[in-house]
C-alpha cells in the first residue's frame, strides 16, 4: 500500500495504535496524554500536545512524516517554528532528527504499531475508482455526520464566496450596488456566458443605467449596443431605433464598448437561454427595480423577492430569441429555474457577505433560510449523490453536497471530512 501522511495525521489525532508500551528510536519511554491539535497553518502538524517521555512531562509540537528523512528534506532543522517539536512521529524511522540548535529529537515509528484491520479498512476506502469513495459506507453513517459535514461545508462555500467579494468589492471603492450589478450579470449568463456578462456589467456602471431606468427602451439599447449587438446594418425598424439610441447615450456617457458580437455564445443552448433574450429580461429588471441592492438586502419575504425578480421582457423580445428573426410567442418572463439559479448564486451569497460584513448575523440565517426553500439544483454533481441514495431536496442541500464534493471527494480528502473518518473509526 501506498502511505500517504494524511493518514497518519490520522492515525496520530485518534492514537490508532497500540500505545500501552510505546518506545522512542533511542528506547526512552512514551505515554502520550494529549496528541496536541491539528495545525492547518504553517509549522509543526501538531501544536501544543502533551507527552511524557520516561520521567518528563513535556508540552509542544509534533512533526508527522512518512520517512524520518523528510524532516531533513523540508530543511526543518533551520527552521526555529521547528525548535519545540518534542516529538517526530513517523511511518519510517530512517534517519535520526535534531532541531535548529543541534538537540536531538525522538521519534516513534508507526508501521509496527499500527493493527492490519485499520490499514485494510484505509486500503477499501480508498481501493475503487468512484467518484464518491465513501459510497459503499454510507448506509453505515451516522445521519447527522453527514448533516454536520454538510453544514460545515455549506458555511465555508459561503465564506469562500464571501471572501472573493469582498477582494471585488475594493475595485468598486465599496459600492455595493456595484457588487450587486455585477454579481447579478455574471449569473444572468448562467456558466455559458457568464464571463461577456460579467465584462459588460464592468463597462456599462449601474449608476449611469440607474438615470435612464424609466425607459425600458433606453436600457435596451445600452447593454445591446454594450454587449455588441447593435454593430451590424440594421435587422429591422427595432434594431435601428436601439441603433439611434445607443449612439447617443454612448457621446453621453462616454461609453466604451468592451465587447464583440462574436463574444457571446448561442451553440447548444435553448433558445429561452440565448444572451439577446437574457439582456431583455436584465433590462427589465433594472426598468423595474434599479435599487438591486436593496432587492436583495431589504427583503424580508422570500416570496416578494421571488415575485420581483419574475420580470417580463418587452414585447419584441416576446415575438423574437434575435434581432430581426421573428419566432412564435413564447414565454413573458424569466423562468422559475432561471429565478431560482439568480437567488442561490447571487441574493443568497451577496446577503451572506453583507451579513459578514455589517456582523449581522440575523442576515446570514435569512440567506441560510433562502437556500433551504428553494428546490435543490439538478446537475451531475447531485446526480451522483441522488445515485448512491441520498435525498438532495432543498438548494442547502445541492450546495452543502456541492461543496462536499468538489473540496473533499474529488481531490480525496477523506480524512479531512466527518464522514471518511468515521469509516476508518468505526470498529
Amino acid at each position: 500500500m501506498l502511505m500517504e501522511e494524511a493518514f497518519l495525521h490520522f492515525i496520530w489525532n485518534f492514537q490508532h495504535f497500540n500505545s500501552r508500551d510505546l518506545f522512542s528510536d533511542s528506547g526512552q519511554r512514551i505515554t502520550v496524554f494529549h496528541p496536541g491539535f491539528k495545525n492547518s497553518d504553517a509549522g509543526p502538524d501538531f501544536k501544543n500536545a502533551k507527552i511524557k517521555i520516561d520521567d518528563v512531562v513535556w508540552n509542544g509540537h509534533v512533526e508527522i512524516h512518512i520517512n524520518a528523512q523528510d524532516w531533513v528534506r523540508h530543511k526543518h532543522q533551520h527552521d526555529e517554528a521547528y525548535n519545540n517539536t518534542i516529538l517526530h512521529v513517523v511511518w519510517n524511522n530512517d534517519a535520526a532528527i535534531s532541531r535548529q540548535d543541534g538537540t536531538s529529537i525522538p521519534s516513534l515509528e508507526l508501521k509496527h504499531i499500527v493493527g492490519e484491520r485499520l490499514i485494510l479498512k484505509y486500503t477499501k476506502l480508498f481501493e475503487p475508482q468512484a467518484a464518491i469513495l465513501c459510497a459503499r459506507f454510507m448506509d453505515e453513517i451516522k445521519p447527522i455526520t453527514l448533516h454536520s459535514m454538510m453544514d460545515k461545508v455549506l458555511a465555508q462555500r459561503l465564506e469562500d464566496r464571501s471572501n472573493s467579494i469582498f477582494r471585488e468589492i475594493a475595485f468598486t471603492e465599496n459600492d455595493w450596488e456595484e457588487i450587486t450589478w455585477r454579481m447579478l450579470c455574471r449569473n444572468f449568463g448562467f456558466k455559458t456566458n457568464a464571463y461577456p456578462f460579467y465584462e459588460l456589467a464592468k463597462s456599462t456602471p449601474l449608476k449611469m443605467l440607474k438615470r435612464e431606468s424609466g425607459q425600458l427602451a433606453t436600457l435596451e439599447a445600452i447593454l445591446f449596443g454594450q454587449a455588441g449587438f447593435l454593430e451590424e446594418e440594421g435587422q429591422d425598424e427595432y434594431h435601428l431605433r436601439l441603433k439611434s439610441e445607443y449612439e447617443f447615450k454612448k457621446r453621453k456617457y462616454g461609453l466604451e464598448r468592451a465587447l464583440d458580437k462574436h463574444q457571446w455564445k448561442f451553440l447548444r443552448l435553448r433558445p429561452a437561454n440565448f444572451p439577446t433574450l437574457r439582456l431583455a429580461q436584465l433590462a427589465a429588471l433594472i426598468h423595474r427595480q434599479p435599487n438591486l441592492f436593496s432587492l436583495f438586502i431589504d427583503s424580508e419575504s422570500f416570496l416578494d423577492l421571488k415575485n420581483e425578480l419574475s420580470i417580463e421582457q418587452s414585447p419584441y423580445w416576446i415575438k423574437h430569441y434575435l434581432f430581426g428573426k421573428p419566432s412564435k410567442t413564447h414565454s413573458k418572463k424569466l423562468g422559475k429555474s432561471a429565478i431560482e439559479n439568480l437567488l442561490i448564486n447571487t441574493a443568497a451569497p451577496l446577503l451572506f457577505a453583507y451579513g459578514i460584513h455589517q456582523d449581522r448575523e440575523e442576515l446570514k440565517d435569512r440567506a441560510l433560510h433562502w437556500l433551504a426553500s428553494i428546490r435543490s439544483e439538478q446537475n451531475a454533481i447531485t446526480g451522483k449523490w441522488i445515485d448512491i441514495g441520498l435525498k438532495v431536496n432543498t438548494a442547502f442541500d445541492s450546495q452543502a453536497l456541492i461543496g462536499l464534493f468538489n473540496s473533499y471527494c474529488l481531490k480525496k480528502r477523506c480524512l479531512s471530512c466527518a464522514v471518511g473518518v468515521e469509516v476508518l473509526n468505526k470498529p
